[in-house]
């Protein structure tokens, strides 16, 4: 009965596996740009005044109602959307001591299959930092550059599934040109502008900067996404830590061959992932619990 049991299990991981690898209905898209918001739930920006930008890309995109970060406190969040798996990490702590992982990643299965990666993150000092962070601002009472915050670091050397340096750069080298831009992309705004950094007057302050910032970065690539065949997906780590709110997150995909509107079948970080491994033929990580999301595209 054991013996069966195992083959069974077996069977259905593999029949999961080869699903979400053969999965064609999803656009195989030339650019994809993944960007993180920090600590709000879903409840406090869709159709907040405070939040006019990705209210408008919300109206005009694909809104998940029911998105969810796979827990707390930020870093895992991040590990798991770009890796498939938390690496065993609990907390916010500096991985720079235990760096970099030689574990399976989106950014190295893109790689690997002839397409290309790169983290852009705002306030990052050079391409290929690796310290814990950078800078700090006493009116917003934080550090404003968190690795934490930027997962792909956490596996640049030249090891097994290791990426190359060239791979993390600051935002400042975010192309003009898009189709310069890598086949995926993760921006990454700093702590000052991705709803993190709270300070006075509270935190509203701190949504209407960020918003701001996603509108004056990235409003053009919206736009253009829409008619090259690209596509912007807007999410958030996790949400506010009120126990009401269930890590209830906004989650939006903005661009090219979509079906607009607001759907409810509920996803993760997890489910993002698999989606874009999905979409570009990728091999499948380890976690088979979450499928590519299907449903939301259009021609």
């Amino acid at each position: 009965m054991r013996l069966t049991l195992s083959v069974i299990g077996l069977f259905i991981v593999g029949t999961l596996l080869s699903a979400r690898k053969m999965q064609n209905d999803i656009p195989k898209y030339d650019h994809v740009i993944v960007v993180i918001e920090e600590n709000h739930a879903y409840s406090e920006m869709i159709g907040s005044a405070n939040a006019p930008y990705i209210n408008h890309l919300a109206r005009g995109g694909v809104v998940f109602t029911d998105s969810h970060g796979i827990g707390h406190p930020s870093q895992p969040n991040y590990l798991a959307l770009f890796s498939g798996s938390t690496q065993g990490v609990l907390g916010d702590t500096c991985l720079q001591p235990v760096t970099p992982y030689h574990t399976p990643n989106l950014a190295r299965a893109l790689i690997d299959n002839k397409l290309s990666f790169r983290g852009y993150a705002q306030t990052m000092p050079s391409g290929g930092f690796t310290g814990c962070y950078y800078l700090y601002n006493p009116k917003t009472l934080g550090q404003i550059y968190a690795r934490k915050h930027c997962p792909w670091v956490n596996w640049l050397g030249l090891g097994a599934n290791d990426i190359p340096a060239s791979a993390s750069a600051p935002m400042t080298e975010f192309p003009k040109d898009f189709t310069k831009l890598p086949t995926v992309s993760f921006v990454i705004p700093d702590m000052d502008h991705d709803m993190h950094n709270i300070g006075p007057p509270g935190d509203t302050a701190a949504i209407k900067r960020g918003d701001r910032w996603l509108k004056n970065n990235l409003t053009t690539y919206a736009i253009w996404a829409k008619t090259h065949n690209s596509l912007l997906i807007l999410t958030f780590d996790e949400d506010d830590y009120d126990p009401k709110n269930g890590n209830r997150i906004p989650t939006i995909f903005y661009g090219a061959r979509l079906k607009p509107g607001k759907y409810t079948a509920p996803i993760t970080h997890y489910n993002v992932l698999h989606t874009l491994e999905s979409m570009y033929g990728l091999p499948a990580d380890d976690n088979v619990s979450a499928a590519p999301i299907s449903g939301i595209w259009g021609k």
